[in-house]
Order: structure tokens, then sequence, then C-alpha cells
């Protein structure tokens, strides 16, 4: 019984979803809207938030909106530092796999964090492990022991809005 009232708040979602989006109450887009919302809501039944009430509060999207802003922050100092290190004469690039813990809890902001962190030029998340995200980097400091240090150069500047968005 649970399970069903879940997919049909799931439906519902996705139905008013699908009418925000297409802006329109004519029969046909209604219909094909609800055909769409019934075939998702059985097939992704489950990938929506269990405490559907946190989507709207209002301090998530404040948070969820200073994420974005810096997170373009750091998209554009990473393009600098990446094209310095293009156009420097002797590359000075040392790229390798290097371990990042993550103190988040859920599997949602684990997943924003690691799409940040590929999003910022220089970085690409490879894996994510329980709490630890594997990430290439194009330049790894000489103190790759120090997982305390390359956290907060990598996903530190990230933890704290998402922390605030999703647990």
């Amino acid at each position: 019984m649970e399970r069903l009232k879940r997919r049909l708040l799931d439906l519902i979602i996705i139905f008013v979803l699908w009418l925000l989006l297409t802006w329109s109450l004519d029969a046909q887009g209604v219909i094909v809207g609800a055909i769409i919302a019934v075939i998702f809501a059985f097939l992704l039944s489950g990938l929506l938030p269990k405490r559907i009430g946190r989507l709207f509060s209002p301090v998530r999207w404040f948070w969820a909106l200073v994420h974005l802003v810096s997170l373009s922050f750091w998209i554009v100092v990473a393009n600098f530092d990446v094209l310095y290190r293009v156009i420097h004469p002797n590359m000075p690039i040392r790229p390798g796999i290097v371990k990042v813990k993550t103190s988040l809890e859920t599997d949602e902001a684990k997943t924003f964090l690691a799409n940040s962190i590929t999003l910022t030029p220089g970085t690409l998340t490879v894996d994510i492990i329980d709490d630890w995200l594997y990430v290439h980097w194009i330049n790894v400091h000489e103190n790759l022991g120090d997982t305390e240090a390359i956290t907060r150069d990598i996903a530190g500047r990230f933890e704290y809005t998402l922390r605030r968005v999703f647990d």
C-alpha cells in the first residue's frame, strides 16, 4: 500500500511538472502529459526524494542558488588555471587520481558534489565508493598523502552549500 501511495505521489509530481514545463492546458498536451507521467512514475519510482516537502523549502532553494553561483565562479577560476597550464611553455601539469573524503550523507548530495567537481575544468570524478570520491586532477600537489588538504582543495568549496541543500 505504501509503495502504491509513493507511485501515485510521483505520478502527480511528474504530471504537474509536465504542465508547468509545457505551459499549456490543451486536451492533447494534457493527455500526453498524463501518459508520460504514468510511464515515468512506474519506471522511475523511488528516484524522487522520500520527503517531498523538502523540495519546496525556500531555505534549500536559497542555498541551491548560492551553490550555483559559487560553482559558476569556480568554473571561471578553473578555466583560467587550465588556460595558464595549456599556454605555458613547460605545461606545468602533474595529473593523477586522488582520493577525496566527503562528509555529505545522502546519495543525492554526493552525486551533486561529484558533478560539481567534474564541471570544474581540470578535475573529473571517476568513482564514488562510500564516503570517498576518486578524482582525476590536472595538478596533483606534492602532498599526495594529505587527504584533508586534497579534500579542502577540491571539494571543500562545494560541500558547505550542498550540505545546506541536501542534508
